[in-house]
């Protein structure tokens, strides 16, 4: 109930930042719109790219605009705990009687929800009214999209919180979060479909854990992802964000033992 509670408060505190969110939601459909025609211009000259038709790949790019902010795709998300390590107030949140790795991964379940609902559904809904999307008109499908969703979003703050548990060793951890930002930004295939590399790279990329995050999400959405293939690819979610918070679990047992902050 703890926990149910801080991801609820979660939610309620970026729901009352309406002007951003609307911000939000108009920065996300222009980009949609830019992205869109691009990809366009691209499947005109490769019309099977990656296995993908021109239909699927700009459900892609609309897929991606939903969950740009939900599954925090160019990184960020957990700002607010790398510098409670730095400044040393992350020492309150290990005196409080709940578990530090759970109680951040309720606030970030908080913020994805609101952010999906908000900063998700509209510019999905304006892609499909513009362009000839390949949505599912039933509602298993929709539901396994939503699972997906979820276990993508566990994988990303997964990811996210081992580079801000980093902080406890590097006192300032804003360039490894750049990094991880720009890994996200490209592994996901929030730039390009991860189907689209060619050869051994292209089989390499898709075994990565921010696979989990993007590109299973819209495979699951558009239909090809079904069947057993379907099952392959929500356990491969899964295995990805239990096998990283149980790393994070270790990382937060070392960090909690060695914490340095500025001053000491």
């Amino acid at each position: 109930m703890v926990y149910a509670a801080v991801a609820a408060g979660s939610f309620r505190r970026y729901a009352t930042y309406r002007t951003a969110t609307a911000a939000g939601v108009f920065t996300n459909t222009v980009f949609g719109f830019i992205v869109a025609y691009t990809y366009l211009a691209l499947w005109d000259e490769r019309p099977h790219l990656g296995g993908y038709d021109q239909a699927q790949a700009l459900t892609f790019v609309w897929t991606a605009q939903a969950l740009l902010a939900t599954a925090a795709l160019m990184g960020g998300g957990l700002d607010e705990l790398q510098e409670r390590i730095r400044s040393g107030d992350i020492a309150v949140d290990l005196c409080r009687p709940a578990d530090l790795q759970l109680w951040w991964l309720a606030t970030d379940l908080g913020r994805a929800g609101l952010q999906l609902v908000g900063r998700g559904a509209v510019p999905m809904a304006v892609g499909a009214l513009v362009f000839p999307l390949v949505l599912p008109g039933d509602a298993v499908t929709w539901g396994c999209f939503l699972l997906s969703v979820l276990l993508g979003v566990l994988v990303s703050f997964a990811l996210r919180y081992l580079v801000a548990l980093a902080s406890c060793w590097l006192l300032d951890g804003s360039g490894l979060a750049l990094i991880s930002g720009l890994a996200c930004t490209f592994f996901t295939g929030m730039l390009l479909p991860l189907r689209v590399f060619p050869g051994g790279f292209g089989e390499a990329v898709q075994l990565l854990p921010w696979a989990a995050v993007l590109q299973v999400p819209a495979d699951v959405l558009m239909g090809v992802r079904s069947g057993g293939a379907l099952m392959r690819g929500l356990a491969f979610q899964a295995g990805w964000a239990a096998a990283l918070l149980a790393l994070g679990r270790l990382v937060q047992s070392a960090a909690t033992r060695k914490v340095v902050v500025h001053g000491g």
